[in-house]
């Protein structure tokens, strides 16, 4: 359907769509199509969980639809009811006007196929970290394994935890260790009491507000996991709208971006057991941190979607 455009009170233009016909789009594969077609027109910006148009749109339709990712295949030629129609066309539209993540919009997001509740009070996940967690921290004798015995890990801290997604998949990942998680927000401790509590993971993962390591007294661990702010000057001038929607606190790396990082590399040491390590997500960050550190024998890790975005470094080599 064409769009039709209307000036806002601050000139800006804004988008205004035109009625769609009750027989234009049947299945969920039509109503795909139409929010690619919106999606793209609105040049939005991906990075939310979802990395395309075709993704955003197949994740919004499927949570309208209370479907989880793994069923849209098998329904997507299905035809949907004028109520779910409404609904849909609804998501497509705030999305496109508010410029909001589409998680926040249903206030859901997927990590590792697990589903977590998030809302405006936190940072939408999506660290690499938890793709690591499963490739470089396998069973006992695996090639290239960080850690080579996940059953051993007996303490696991994550700095900056945000929604908490990143220690309750080490939780599930470390089976017999006590997760403690760490942000500064209050409002988002709430929300990672919200997961914690849906995934029962309450006797296991401890949740505690403050800056960094300070409310952590003299606490130790096997493995120390991060995704700080490490956003620069001049990139949080070019966040696109969609990022502005997020916490600013969760970005804000200061002028070079390492400002947090400095300080995490500075401490931790303190708070990792002897054989422990240290894994952050430093985003594309890594030639300024490898200036910054070049005496640190930093280890980059790879992903599917990422390369040298992550590293590790042994407790034995931060000194």
């Amino acid at each position: 359907m064409a769009r039709v455009a209307k000036k806002t009170a601050r000139g800006r233009i804004a988008p205004k769509f035109a009625k769609v016909g009750s027989g234009e789009l049947v299945t969920l594969f039509d109503f795909v199509r139409y929010a690619v077609s919106r999606f793209v027109e609105a040049e939005l910006a991906f990075a939310h969980g979802t990395t395309d148009p075709v993704a955003e749109a197949a994740f919004l339709v499927g949570e309208a639809l209370h479907l989880d990712p793994e069923q849209f295949e098998a329904f997507a030629p299905a035809r949907v009811t004028a109520a779910e129609r409404k609904t849909i066309l609804d998501l497509i539209h705030r999305r496109i006007t508010t410029r909001k993540p589409a998680a926040y919009l249903v206030n859901k997001t997927y990590m590792r196929g697990l589903p977590f509740y998030v809302d405006e009070r936190v940072i939408v996940p999506r660290s690499f970290i938890g793709e690591l967690l499963d490739s470089h921290f396998g069973s006992d004798g695996e090639a290239g394994a960080l850690i080579d015995d996940p059953t051993e890990v007996g303490r696991v801290l994550d700095l900056c935890t945000g929604s908490g997604c990143l220690a309750i998949l080490a939780a599930h990942h470390f089976p017999n260790a006590m997760v403690d998680a760490v942000d500064i927000s209050k409002g988002a401790l709430e929300v990672a009491a919200r997961n914690v509590g849906e995934y029962g993971l309450e006797e296991r993962i401890s949740l505690y507000r403050g800056d960094l390591f300070a409310p952590l007294g003299d606490n130790r661990y096997d493995l120390i996991i991060t995704n700080p702010p490490y956003v620069d000057a001049e990139g949080m001038a070019a966040l696109p709208p969609e990022c502005r929607a997020e916490p600013k606190l969760a970005f804000d790396g200061g002028a070079d971006g390492l400002n947090v990082v400095r300080r995490i590399l500075r401490e931790a040491p303190d708070h990792l057991t002897r054989d422990g390590g240290l894994i952050c997500e430093i985003g594309r960050g890594r030639e300024l941190v490898d200036e910054a550190f070049p005496e640190l024998p930093l280890l980059w890790l790879d992903t599917e979607d990422s390369e040298g975005e992550v590293f590790w470094i042994a407790a034995a080599d931060l000194g």
